[in-house]
């Protein structure tokens, strides 16, 4: 029985910001890649990075669908079923800036950043 992703995703909502909503809260947070919530548009810290913002949104909220929130990739994933899913190209950007690096932000990153990935 196929899954109706339709009240999951909403083209229409902006993202929240450029980076980790949440990381930028704090004057020490940082993130390895980002994702984006399909419902209301929450950018995350992907689960490699230190505190795993995306997921940890998506379990407290229920909105379980973010899509890439990097330059190149458009792929939606879905927590519930651990699988990528298809999904409606949301209202623009589509990724963070080009030139903002990833890791990011750099002047946030410890320099053993490397061994704090997950």
């Amino acid at each position: 029985m196929a899954v109706d992703l339709d009240p999951l995703i909403d083209p229409q909502i902006p993202p929240s910001g450029t980076g980790c909503r949440d990381c930028l809260e704090t004057s020490t947070g940082w993130w390895f890649h980002l994702r984006r919530c399909a419902t209301c548009g929450v950018v995350g810290c992907c689960d490699s990075s230190p505190a795993g913002h995306a997921t940890r949104h998506a379990r407290a909220s229920g909105h379980a669908i973010v899509r890439s929130f990097e330059p190149g990739e458009d792929w939606f994933y879905d927590y519930r079923t651990d699988r990528l899913v298809d999904g409606t190209d949301p209202a623009p950007p589509l990724s963070r800036p080009v030139d903002q690096p990833a890791p990011g932000p750099l002047d946030r990153l410890p320099e053993n950043w490397r061994q704090l990935l997950r």
